[in-house]
């Protein structure tokens, strides 16, 4: 099965698609119809080389996935006061600048403060409670430490995969997830095609949260416990690092799938998988081929822009 750089991201009602060169958000509108939004992208880790260097990139990319998932969520959640509309409320007023300014605003600081509560309760809180139980020799505070985090993710996605609200983005998320191994296997990207595919993938963010908890737990380890703010901001300081290391491991993954040492490594990240997909409906798989045929071009072109679009190898659910 051939690399292709493509990612994406479920949204509401619907499924963000990235190749190296274009970005497509197709939604499902009240009335049926696949509403489609899709414009070019350049990586900036194409225009500015040391960027892209392996470690490097990941983190970049992390950012860029992130800034560009938001943006496809609200593009979406704006498609869906359509049914407010068609039900007779009035329609949202067009956005002035000053508008659009607010929102751009509103969102960085969405993303600001998303971050810092992950960074607190996925760094600071774990060590904190470490150490309020006693464990301060190097070796055991680094794996209680971890074990915490690792407990606060499988929680976290505990909560993902039982609230209700998030049942129909977790079957676009399986949908995104079979549309792009459809692609790669080069199969018909139809619905009973798409359908015939696993809900799991190497190349998910799932996968890749978990790694950056198991990369954490190895160099937090060998920094040891943290005693004062400084220490806990040099583990934060850490995480980019942390993040380049993850990435190139799903890059990898991506890459030798079918390798049995591979499917061995990858093998606890795609279980936790289960808990963010869902098998998706023949409607579902229809919106994420809908946003893949619009970013999709020819292969050999993919393979040659692979390198310069390291971001497009990751499919992040937010």
């Amino acid at each position: 099965m051939p690399f292709l750089p493509v990612g994406g991201q479920a949204v509401i009602e619907g499924v963000m698609m990235r190749s190296p060169s274009r970005v497509a958000v197709a939604v499902r509108r009240p009335d049926g119809a696949i509403g489609v939004m899709e414009r070019t992208f350049q990586s900036v880790t194409a225009r500015h080389p040391v960027l892209a260097w392996p470690i490097v990139r990941g983190a970049v990319s992390l950012f860029e996935a992130l800034y560009l998932g938001i943006t496809a969520l609200n593009w979406s959640a704006d498609e869906s006061t359509r049914a407010s509309e068609a039900a007779g409320a009035p329609p949202k007023p067009a956005p002035s600048d000053r508008g659009s300014a607010a929102a751009s605003a509103i969102q960085g600081l969405t993303l600001a403060l998303s971050l810092a509560i992950g960074l607190f309760l996925f760094v600071v809180l774990p060590a904190r409670l470490t150490g309020w139980l006693g464990f301060h020799d190097r070796l055991r505070f680094g794996l209680v430490d971890g074990g915490f985090r690792l407990l606060f993710f499988m929680l976290y996605l505990l909560l993902i995969s039982q609230w209700r609200e998030m049942a129909r983005v977790l079957g676009y998320h399986g949908a995104e997830h079979k549309a792009i191994h459809a692609l790669e296997a080069r199969a018909p990207l139809t619905p009973e095609s798409v359908q015939s595919f696993s809900r799991l993938h190497p190349r998910c963010g799932t996968s890749f949260l978990f790694l950056v908890v198991v990369v954490s737990i190895v160099l937090f380890t060998i920094l040891g416990r943290p005693t004062n703010v400084a220490q806990h901001l040099a583990r934060i300081l850490c995480m980019p690092l942390i993040a380049g290391i993850a990435f190139e491991f799903i890059r990898l993954s991506g890459k030798f799938a079918d390798r049995p040492l591979m499917r061995v490594l990858i093998w606890p990240g795609m279980q936790f998988q289960r808990l963010t997909t869902r098998e998706p409906d023949d409607s579902m798989c229809e919106v994420a081929i809908a946003a893949l045929e619009r970013v999709r071009v020819d292969e050999t072109v993919m393979r040659l822009e692979r390198e310069d679009a390291p971001a497009a190898a990751l499919a992040f659910i937010q």
